[in-house]
């Protein structure tokens, strides 16, 4: 499938390795990638309303990847959001609802399926 629009795609983590290897996957896929090492940082730089997608590890110092998709929401209800985490007691427990992402991913993730997500995200945006 063949997309002309550049997606903007904010990372948030505060291990920067996930970041250069986040920004190096999303960016051959085509999409313009903001990078941010904590949920404070992100929620300072004033991107949010220019986003298409958020992806943000869960366990983080200060705000959190949970607190951050609270703030998040509040502007942007329907802003997609893909949650990376370390720990699996995450991926494998969390009840689907509405409040909280569809899409968790383990690392190490396996980056077609991250890609994959990312684009079944996108795909509702117009």
């Amino acid at each position: 499938m063949t997309n002309d629009l550049k997606r903007t795609i904010a990372v948030v983590d505060d291990d920067y390795r996930i970041l250069e290897s986040l920004e190096s996957l999303l960016e051959s896929a085509g999409h313009s990638v903001l990078l941010f090492s904590s949920g404070e940082a992100f929620l300072k730089s004033g991107v949010l309303a220019d986003l298409d997608c958020l992806i943000s590890d869960v366990s983080m110092p200060g705000i959190d990847g949970f607190g951050l998709l609270r703030i998040t929401r509040l502007d942007r209800p329907d802003l997609p959001v893909i949650f990376i985490t370390g720990r699996e007691e995450l991926v494998n427990s969390q009840p689907q609802t509405d409040a909280l992402p569809r899409h968790f991913f383990k690392k190490p993730f396996d980056g077609k399926k991250l890609l994959s997500a990312v684009s079944v995200v996108l795909s509702g945006i117009r």
